[in-house]
């Protein structure tokens, strides 16, 4: 018997499912992605520049992990009042590019926001490194590239390990329906992300969207009975615990509780979360988490 709740849960997936409406990408941003020599797309009035770690073989707790599990780096610009951009950003580097691409960015001007883990026990250590600036896009690609330009150019060091690579496939309709969100195929990677426009995030008047970090995402890899899961929980300060105790509760392990961004109105903390078993139980887990957002707002 399919109720209400369950019809409009579908339609919602349906929706969710649909490509999004083309945009015509603004003229200073194609110049952006011509001045980087990076590939990128322009939605919800954001352009997004991918700076993928393809160059990394990361293996996490003994499993060979692709790419787009967690991996993908990138910078985002979006328009505010005044005729100034915002960009924001999430760059993957390794120990070694650490300070160095942290100082190229504050000798351009830039600022460097946040610097942290998203895993624990991966070879190589890699690390995450968000960006923040204001100005013209022009202005602000150029700043950018020479920090761009270190990535990938030290040696990196060799893994320890190989890894074990994990063969079958997921059921991404029945972890679509679990969690609640549809989500996006990416190679061996079924990634859904849930943006928190919820919480009404501006600055100089750009609204601070999914695709410019404001987002919580789950990443599945393997089978159905045997899969890991990575991901980013977005929060309010009073939704940390909640999510905290859903996590730990359904066996999922906490890797780093941190914000991304400053001088933000409401203050947001950001809990990344790694996951093995299942594939069907790690959703539950997520679902668990997902369900404690939004409802300090849903009381008042």
């Amino acid at each position: 018997m399919i109720t209400l709740r369950n019809s409009a849960m579908v339609l919602a997936l349906v929706a969710f499912t649909l490509p999004a409406a083309a945009q015509e990408m603004p003229a200073d941003y194609a110049a952006v992605l011509k001045t980087l020599n990076r590939q990128g797309d322009y939605k919800d009035k954001v352009l997004k520049v991918n700076i993928p770690r393809s160059d990394l073989n990361v293996v996490v707790q003994g499993v060979a992990t692709p790419t787009a599990f967690g991996f993908g780096g990138w910078v985002a610009m979006t328009k505010g009042t005044g005729g100034e951009d915002v960009m924001m950003g999430d760059l993957v580097l390794t120990e070694a590019e650490v300070n160095p691409v942290m100082s190229a960015l504050l000798d351009s001007g830039l600022e460097v926001t946040a610097l942290h883990n998203h895993f624990f026990f991966e070879t190589p250590r890699i690390f995450y490194m968000h960006v923040h600036g204001h100005g013209k896009a022009a202005e602000l690609a150029t700043k950018v590239q020479p920090a761009l330009a270190l990535i990938g150019k030290s040696a990196q060091p060799a893994g320890t390990s190989q890894g074990r690579a994990i063969t079958g496939s997921l059921n991404t309709m029945e972890l679509a329906k679990i969690v609640g969100h549809a989500g996006e195929q990416n190679g061996q990677v079924y990634k859904i992300t849930v943006g928190r426009d919820d919480l009404g995030l501006k600055e100089m008047g750009a609204t601070i969207n999914s695709r410019m970090g404001l987002n919580t995402w789950a990443a599945f890899y393997g089978s159905d009975a045997d899969a890991v899961v990575a991901g980013d929980v977005a929060m309010r300060d009073s939704e940390v615990t909640p999510v905290l105790k859903a996590l730990r509760a359904n066996g999922i392990s906490v890797v780093a509780i941190h914000h991304h961004m400053t001088s933000t109105q409401p203050t947001l903390y950001f809990l990344h979360y790694w996951g093995t078993g299942p594939a069907q139980k790690l959703a539950t887990g997520v679902h668990a988490a997902l369900d404690q957002l939004g409802k300090a707002q849903h009381q008042h």
